[in-house]
């Protein structure tokens, strides 16, 4: 890709992830300062196990999708003569050589699009009643998003990416490679914003959700609080790693996914309330979680060759 469409693409990836959140999370909280003297912010109890749940669904599904990638990335190879991968809790890689090997570094960006695809039908067509199976769904259609999409935009200026093989070995001219960019900006923004109706059906008050401050602080209880909190249980699934497997890949989804649902929530006003079961118990996110923990570091850590 040329400077001028690197620069530019850049520029514009800056704006998307960190511009646009900023500016209307500080309009949003310019508009909670004006109503808060008409609110009474303890209108309905919190139920900190919704919050509880959610962290460990985020942690489960950013793991699984991680997961699903990865092996999406080491079937083709290994399906391909001259190539013998391996598979890693954090990574794969692989030995021997074949002109395909670069196009296969797409096949696992592309299968999380394509699951996050399937989970966002899900989510739409026959959203669970369960609360907490909703939030799997909601999370895997997150991840399969924001795990995916900002790889094309990385892919578009950094040609040793993943992604960026790939559209290389497909012969992406440089005005492909920005185009691919820009629209995988503008669906980051897009399908962010769609996914917080979803979320705030997860109330079981109306109250939760009736001003610019309630609505704001119910996305930060079952979003925002969650996702941060998740990260250092991501982080112990991806060690021993580098700091770019282990740290900056499930902070760098967070901050681009989270800051965006985070910062609109306060304008979305089309939830409806009710359409899901209070969150009961943690029991089944804990077993999750500590079943796939113990599949991550027992199995995958040593690594699996597949030849």
């Amino acid at each position: 890709m040329r400077q001028t469409e690197t620069i530019f693409v850049g520029v514009v990836a800056l704006l998307v992830t960190i511009g646009g959140p900023v500016v209307l999370g500080l309009t949003g909280a310019i508009r909670d300062r004006r109503s808060r003297g008409s609110v009474t912010l303890d209108a309905s109890p919190r139920d900190w196990r919704l919050t509880i749940n959610s962290a460990l669904l985020y942690c489960f599904a950013f793991n699984l999708v991680f997961f699903i990638q990865e092996l999406f990335l080491v079937v083709p190879k290994a399906l391909t003569p001259g190539l013998r991968p391996t598979l890693f809790h954090n990574n794969h890689h692989w030995e021997g050589a074949n002109p395909l090997a670069s196009l296969f570094q797409g096949t696992g960006a592309l299968a999380i699009l394509l699951t996050a695809g399937a989970f966002a039908v899900w989510l739409t067509r026959f959203p669970p009643r369960s609360t907490t199976l909703r939030l799997f769904v909601i999370w895997m259609t997150f991840h399969g998003f924001f795990q995916s999409l900002p790889q094309v935009v990385v892919g578009a200026i950094l040609p040793q990416n993943d992604v960026g093989m790939a559209m290389d070995f497909l012969r992406f001219t440089p005005a492909a490679k920005a185009s691919a960019a820009l629209v995988a900006l503008a669906a980051i923004v897009i399908l962010a914003i769609w996914l917080i109706p979803p979320l705030l059906e997860l109330a079981q008050h109306s109250e939760d959700l009736d001003s610019v401050v309630r609505r704001t602080r119910f996305v930060s209880r079952v979003a925002t609080i969650p996702a941060l909190a998740a990260i250092p249980l991501i982080i112990l699934f991806r060690v021993p790693g580098t700091i770019d497997q282990v740290v900056i890949v499930p902070v760098a989804v967070t901050v681009i996914g989270i800051s965006w649902i985070q910062a609109v929530a306060w304008r979305v006003t089309t939830a409806r309330i009710g359409h899901a079961s209070p969150a009961r118990s943690i029991r089944y996110p804990c077993v999750a979680v500590v079943a796939l923990f113990l599949v991550f570091q027992l199995i995958l850590r040593p690594g699996i060759n597949f030849f």
